[in-house]
């Protein structure tokens, strides 16, 4: 397997001074940091930290007061046809398990259709993002029969149907059980190896941060702390951001 090489010349994702008020409630206070290209990069806190608003603000889904957001060295609003080199994959996918839908077709949506050259290219790209994630044999399976842990592995695929420089992820393990996590974190891990795409995570999975990530970003409605795995998650930081609820943010499951 080969190696990323993260490039600190190019900075990815690049947030500076941004601040987002949700009603009344100031959820993000003068947030800066960058991620570079081939890293993998983690935001961590407690509940109610702003880690799912700072995501959803970065794609543009939500208005911020102050500050600027670039993606790709393009502030958010000038990215146009470049958002098809994002991937995204939200905390929850809400939609109605009766729909008949099948994983083959969730997964085709990934990619815009000029993109495709006809009709047997479309089907070769999908085919190959479904053995990536390991779904081959549930393309004509309903998405809504999935398992928690199936239907993120779908809907990475959805986000490597077509070339993505980012991958943006928004506590992507959540409806999926233990054994599914593991699962998960080392199918990217091993993608992210191969094809070097950036990786933005929330995630509250601290041992599989250790294990897998380059870089921390720790906040809670402010950034706190950021920098490398081994630094940010000692244990004095942890206990000065997580209190007594610390234990509950490590995997009970340890990894052969």
């Amino acid at each position: 397997m080969k190696s990323v090489e993260i490039n600190e010349n190019f900075p990815v994702v690049n947030v500076q001074n941004l601040t987002v008020v949700r009603g009344k409630y100031q959820a993000v206070e003068s947030v800066s940091f960058k991620t570079f290209s081939g890293s993998n990069t983690a935001i961590i806190g407690p509940n109610g930290a702003g880690k799912s608003t700072l995501i959803q603000t970065i794609l543009g889904l939500i208005p911020y007061q102050s500050g600027y957001i670039e993606i790709l060295s393009r502030q958010i609003k000038d990215l146009g046809k470049h958002w098809q080199k994002i991937g995204y994959i939200p905390q929850k996918l809400p939609f109605d398990r009766s729909f008949p839908l099948t994983v083959a077709e969730l997964v085709s949506l990934g990619r815009p259709e000029k993109s495709l050259g006809n009709s047997r290219e479309k089907h070769l790209a999908v085919e190959k993002a479904l053995v990536q994630v390991n779904l081959q044999n549930h393309a004509k399976q309903r998405i809504g029969s999935l398992s928690g842990g199936e239907l993120k592995r779908a809907l990475l695929a959805y986000c490597l149907v077509q070339p993505r420089q980012l991958l943006i992820l928004d506590e992507v393990m959540a409806g999926v059980d233990p054994h599914g996590e593991i699962q998960f974190a080392e199918l990217l891990a091993n993608l992210h190896q191969e094809k070097g795409f950036s990786i933005l995570q929330v995630s509250h999975d601290l041992e599989m941060v250790s294990r897998y990530c380059d870089q921390v970003i720790c906040m809670n409605g402010r950034l706190l702390c950021l920098g490398k795995p081994g630094v940010v998650l000692e244990e004095d930081n942890l206990s000065e951001i997580y209190g007594d609820n610390l234990v509950r943010y490590f995997h009970q499951c340890r990894f052969s």
